[in-house]
């Protein structure tokens, strides 16, 4: 993975293997971020990045000058890498090892933009539990965004706060708001 822009702008990322990943695509993200910086500056942003990875999408905030990010993912090996790299590249990043629904049930951090990156395999209402969590518990800071990425075989859009989609080839990102 590469970050696109920002600070470490064309900086190569090399996860170990053994993730259980399935990594943003450098198009997708281009295009999210594309989005993304017509409606944000980025160095006033809060970030929440659910089911983190390898921490692609959070290392792209944070080369763009985000300054607040937290990482949850279940795996310690994720949590562990992402960490070491953020040490290393000096990015504001804290992780946290939980269940995403654990987490999103006790949290009281909110965001400007959540992210969330579940695995494929989810079904809908498990896609849906996500949103209907952060609504539930007002996660979102004022004009803040939640991004859920998705196949194209998951339909998000009955959702009472989804807003858009955009597609980029097999990923699929849905926005939802207040």
């Amino acid at each position: 993975m590469r970050i696109i822009s920002g600070r470490y702008k064309g900086k190569r990322l090399t996860a170990p293997k053994k993730l259980p990943v399935r990594p943003t695509t450098d198009i997708a993200k281009e295009g999210l971020f594309n989005i993304l910086n017509n409606r944000f500056y980025f160095d006033e942003l809060r970030i929440l990045d659910l089911f983190s990875g390898t921490g692609n999408i959070s290392f792209e905030f944070a080369s763009r000058g985000a300054q607040g990010i937290i990482v949850v993912d279940s795996f310690y090996g994720c949590i562990q890498y992402i960490l070491k790299t953020a040490k290393e590249l000096d990015f504001p990043i804290s992780g946290i090892k939980s269940d995403v629904f654990k987490f999103l049930e006790r949290t009281k951090e909110k965001g400007n933009v959540i992210f969330a990156d579940p695995p494929y395999s989810f079904k809908d209402d498990q896609f849906s539990k996500i949103a209907d969590l952060v609504f539930e518990k007002e996660l979102l800071l004022e004009n803040g965004v939640l991004i859920i990425e998705h196949s194209n075989q998951t339909e998000l859009s009955n959702h009472p706060n989804f807003t858009e989609s955009r597609k980029y080839g097999g990923s699929v990102f849905s926005f939802f708001e207040k």
